[in-house]
């Protein structure tokens, strides 16, 4: 690997291919070679997103306009709708190998492509990429993330309920026919797109669950919970829409197994996180606020007793742009090119 990466970002006009933006222009690693958006080919970045002014970057293209093998890319960072992105990178991995990808959407997360048929209603179209995909949480499969050519950059939702759940199932400490996920996210998570019920005056001043019952992400947290369980999980998830821009925050209701109460289960958790840059475990009794991560990479943790006997709350916070999406993107792809995990990644949370 050269000094710098040449990196892509395909779906820049989007609110994680900007967070990617971002984030990467302070990367001393990295040279951003290509950004595309097909509604906007031909305008420049500062056309789509002002705060780019100052910076040099190339001008947005089409997709279609890409020739793969010259384009000279060491990654490409996919933010682009799920449903389109298999086609895509499909065509991109067989024209140019040797490229790495880091898949935003959730076109390549779950590793049964029969659960992605029912799931996202219909067939996969890269089935044969599905199976070297791994996982991008970086704090679980962190080796395999190292040599991967292609990763499925985890969920919003998902990451701020795998973190502190994923610790716990694997110790057994908690009962996995009793997990209970309340999870509420900014406005973002929705993406750019314009939405009729995503007008300011649709979302403002009110609070809602929504996928009640069917959301697609409980997709990912029983694949990744019956993994860690080693037999089948099936929590309970409902997510929330919340009128703020930035931010998720999950409210996890857990019952303790073998006597384990809640101060056993944050020494679990204090303990597996311990070394980790971007997981931050509270003291016992606090609960994590989204504005206490917004505009970093963390994850804050916090567990506290529940009024009844042998039950847990466990609270995760973290930015759905961050962590949540970009952020962790950055972090799956330092790790993919032999960079330092936290280079560029690494910005204390923005206050107030």
């Amino acid at each position: 690997m050269a000094d710098k990466a040449n990196i892509g970002i395909l779906g820049a006009s989007g609110y994680t291919g900007s967070e990617l933006l971002r984030l990467l222009l302070r990367h001393p690693r990295v040279d951003i070679a290509l950004l595309t958006a097909d509604r906007r080919a031909g305008q420049a970045m500062r056309d789509v997103f002002p705060q780019f002014s100052p910076y040099a970057l190339p001008r947005l293209v089409a997709i279609d306009a890409i020739d793969w093998p010259s384009a000279g890319l060491d990654l490409v960072f996919c933010a682009l709708p799920h449903g389109t992105t298999q086609a895509v990178i499909a065509t991109l991995l067989e024209t140019a190998p040797n490229t790495k990808v880091v898949d935003l959407s959730a076109d390549f997360r779950l590793s049964d492509p029969e659960a992605y048929a029912r799931w996202y209603g219909h067939a996969h179209q890269a089935e044969a990429l599905q199976r070297e995909a791994v996982y991008g949480l970086v704090e679980v499969y962190r080796d395999e993330i190292k040599g991967a050519r292609l990763v499925a950059n985890p969920g919003c939702y998902t990451s701020c309920a795998q973190l502190p759940l994923i610790p716990l199932i694997r110790a057994g400490a908690i009962d996995t026919d009793e997990i209970v996920i309340d999870a509420k996210s900014g406005m973002t998570g929705a993406g750019r797109a314009a939405k009729e019920a995503m007008l300011f005056s649709e979302v403002s001043e009110g609070f809602n669950a929504y996928g009640v019952g069917h959301h697609r992400h409980m997709a990912e947290l029983d694949q990744e919970f019956s993994k860690a369980a080693g037999r089948t999980v099936v929590p309970t998830f409902t997510p929330h829409l919340v009128p703020m821009n930035r931010g998720i925050l999950s409210t996890i209701y857990v019952r303790g197994t073998a006597g384990k109460g809640p101060e056993q289960l944050h020494a679990i958790l204090a303990e597996a996180y311990r070394d980790e840059p971007f997981v931050h475990v509270l003291p016992f009794g606090e609960m994590p606020h989204t504005r206490h991560v917004r505009g970093s990479n963390m994850t804050f943790i916090g567990v506290a007793k529940d009024r009844r006997p042998g039950r847990a709350i466990v609270g995760a916070a973290l930015d759905n742009l961050v962590k949540g999406a970009s952020g962790q993107a950055v972090q799956n792809m330092n790790l993919m090119l032999g960079f330092p995990e936290t280079l560029a990644i690494d910005q204390v949370a923005l206050f107030p």
